[in-house]
């Protein structure tokens, strides 16, 4: 077993742009762009020496909020450089969720692009920060968010109130080298790296504390399962800003100095077709990912004979799909990978010899350096094999806490340090692990977490409503859809449509109630607890007797 990495993103990067300048790090291949690592780094330097000059330093949060565009991963390592936390934000973000995130995360700089499907991302910042119109660049003061003092805009576009890319990278040119290298000799492989919210197992979204050293080692390992090499290349169609991207894709190769073939957003034809043009050996993506690529009318025009290896996460993979994905797309070292983002993510992986069994049925067995069990959700005692628990694990992986929820944190990480995932799993006999439900009441749609009480809180803001549940109805195709129920107050009325036109615009369209039932009153235990579970049974009948049958 290699021992653990010690050391920083940025130590990785300087590494390979020494070793292999010349080689591809990152493209595009659908519009032939291609960052060598040594070109990268120094593309990195520049814009770390810029945003230097502007005020971000050792600690200071940088959220990013944008799709997989080029310069999503110069900020990521612009910032890992110098210490500054990178703070990922959803692009499915609408304005209530934006402004929450500003504000927990204490972001001192924001870095946006123009916008993505019906979000223009600009004029929502502008409406969140009006002082953007009438204040100095230099010299943000917001009434609404007092820590916010930058907001940057990716790409060449100028912006009243914002700096741009290109100016960014002008500024580094006036700071001398030696700055930057004092910087990163602040840099500890303990310190944050990365922020993610996610809405983990209770309550709302919190911001998830991962360091260089959860993130790289989680990287390596989790590449080192899939037999990754220098020569390996890598189509990622999966997002940067949730750890899918960002450890399981970029830091897997970034640890073997591989390369990169990013899409801005998932499309199933750009996947083929960038896949065979840079002969990508591995591909990743959620199920439902690679069941648009099968069943894209132009698959069979696609060589993807360089395929290999590659990861299938976010929701159990039915058996059909798995031996069509080896057969068909060459993927005969698939790999299935389970874990959270407290985990930084991954706990468990299949490899690339298990059998198709092992694929479909299981999780996979721990990572090295990374123990994993299952308990007792009352006692904490550890099971036996073929016994239902919740998975817990230990290890390097184990994420530094919630931000600013010391409380929060310690619930769901004990005083042995063991991290408690809210998942019921089994172990088998021959030691592999197999998800078999939730404790908690997380929705997990098409790969996207989705927390009940969030979208219940938001619901509350409607005055007709009394009461009001949110919980997963299956769906063939992403796994679970958002079901609510609601009981309305007497005399008042309310429509389907209501509800939906409530949240447009407000929240996540993944968030956005699919279905909505008007019920009387709620499955309760005899201590009065709501049992969620049933309303999952109940939400089928009701479609049932609609005639309407879950896609």
């Amino acid at each position: 077993m290699q021992e653990l990495i010690e050391l920083m993103l940025g130590d990785f990067l300087e590494r390979w742009a020494a070793e292999t300048p010349h080689k591809d790090f990152i493209v595009y291949a659908d519009r032939e762009l291609r960052f060598s690592y040594k070109y990268f780094n120094q593309r990195v330097n520049q814009m770390a020496k810029g945003l230097l000059s502007i005020g971000v330093k050792k600690g200071s949060h940088v959220g990013i909020w944008a799709t997989n565009v080029p310069d999503w991963l110069t900020f990521a390592f612009a910032t890992a450089k110098i210490g500054a936390i990178l703070v990922t934000v959803n692009p499915n973000y609408k304005l209530h969720e934006l402004e929450f995130v500003i504000r927990d995360a204490d972001l001192h700089t924001l870095c946006i692009m123009n916008g993505w499907r019906d979000s223009d991302y600009v004029s929502m910042t502008c409406e969140l920060v009006p002082e953007l119109k009438t204040q100095p660049r230099s010299g943000l003061r917001s009434d609404h968010f007092p820590k916010l003092k930058n907001i940057i805009y990716i790409g060449h576009e100028k912006h009243r109130g914002m700096y741009n890319t290109a100016e960014l990278l002008l500024l580094g040119e006036y700071i001398d080298d030696e700055v930057l290298g004092e910087a990163m000799q602040q840099v500890h492989f303990s310190d944050v790296v990365n922020m993610q919210y996610t809405s983990g197992t209770t309550g709302f979204p919190k911001g998830v504390m991962l360091t260089h050293h959860n993130i790289l080692n989680n990287g390596f390992d989790i590449g080192e399962c899939q037999k990754f090499t220098s020569e390996d290349r890598l189509c990622l169609p999966v997002p940067l800003f949730h750890c899918f991207g960002i450890v399981l894709g970029v830091m897997a190769i970034l640890t073997h100095g591989a390369t990169l073939v990013i899409l801005e957003s998932f499309d199933p034809l750009l996947v083929l077709a960038s896949v065979q043009k840079e002969n990508c050996t591995a591909l990743y993506g959620v199920p439902t990912m690679f069941i648009e690529e099968l069943k894209h009318p132009m698959f069979n025009m696609f060589d993807l004979s360089s395929l290999r290896t590659g990861i299938m996460a976010g929701s159990p993979c039915p058996m059909e799909v798995m031996k069509e994905v080896v057969n068909r797309m060459n993927m005969k070292d698939v790999t299935i990978a389970y874990g959270l983002t407290e985990g930084s993510p991954v706990m468990t992986q299949t490899r690339t010899d298990d059998l198709m069994e092992a694929k479909v049925s299981t999780v996979g067995k721990e990572l090295p350096h990374i123990e994993v069990k299952i308990t007792d959700p009352e006692t904490g005692e550890e099971l036996p094999p073929e016994v239902q628990g919740e998975v817990c694990c230990r290890g390097y992986n184990v994420m530094k806490g919630y931000y600013n929820r010391p409380e929060e944190t310690a619930r769901v990480i004990d005083k042995d340090g063991w991290l408690h995932s809210g998942d019921l799993g089994v172990k088998t006999k021959d030691g592999y692990f197999r998800i078999t439900g939730r404790i908690k009441d997380m929705i997990i749609r098409g790969g996207e977490n989705v927390y009940p009480r969030e979208i219940e809180e938001f619901l509350y803001g409607i005055p007709e409503i009394k009461d009001i549940q949110v919980a997963g109805i299956p769906s063939v195709k992403y796994g679970e859809e958002v079901g609510a129920f609601i009981i309305l107050n007497e005399g008042k009325t309310l429509t389907e449509e209501d509800i939906k036109d409530f949240c447009r615009g407000k929240i996540s369209r993944f968030k956005i109630p699919k279905y909505v039932f008007f019920v009387k009153g709620y499955p309760m235990t005899a201590s009065g607890k709501i049992q969620k579970y049933k309303l999952r049974e109940i939400g089928l009948q009701l479609l049932k007797e609609k005639g309407i049958t879950p896609p």
